[in-house]
């Protein structure tokens, strides 16, 4: 009786996982690579809420220039208004991408050429990063992001 329990229960398990199969969106490495351009337009327009829109809502922050970790919208805004000040320009200076299944990973080094609002003066933060994306609701979205400035003497 017990065996026949068992074999049941592993049969609407079995059931289902095959419900659950999801469909996979295509992808291509250009795609992913389109994300950061997407990415890097939301910086230009200086606007916070078109950052943020590309984010998950239950995304992960980890960003270049605070120890804060951001887990809400509200605190990945709050991060990117005060980035934002600084007139932020990023170029992709090495890449490594991961595809799967409606998610992807891209990792590597980049410089954000960044502009003190006060002094006008120029400077370049060099950094590794890392970019989890997930494919939902029809779009990509940023699901984690990861950045950090590069160690001294790099």
């Amino acid at each position: 009786m017990r065996m026949r329990l068992f074999v049941a229960s592993l049969a609407l398990v079995a059931g289902s996982a095959e419900a659950r199969t999801m469909r996979c969106a295509a992808v291509s490495r250009a795609t992913i690579e389109q994300q950061f351009t997407r990415f890097n337009q939301a910086l230009a327009s200086r606007n916070p809420d078109k950052v943020t829109a590309l984010f998950a809502p239950d995304a992960v922050l980890l960003p270049t220039l605070s120890d804060e970790e951001r887990t809400t919208p509200a605190a990945i805004r709050a991060y990117f208004v005060h980035f934002l000040e600084k007139a932020p320009v990023g170029h992709i200076d090495t890449s490594t991408i991961r595809i799967g299944c409606n998610d992807a990973v891209r990792m590597g080094n980049w410089t954000f050429d960044l502009t003190d609002p006060k002094t006008h003066a120029r400077t370049a933060a060099h950094a590794r990063y890392t970019f989890v994306y997930r494919y939902s609701r029809g779009r990509w979205w940023i699901e984690h992001l990861h950045s950090s400035l590069m160690p001294a003497g790099h």
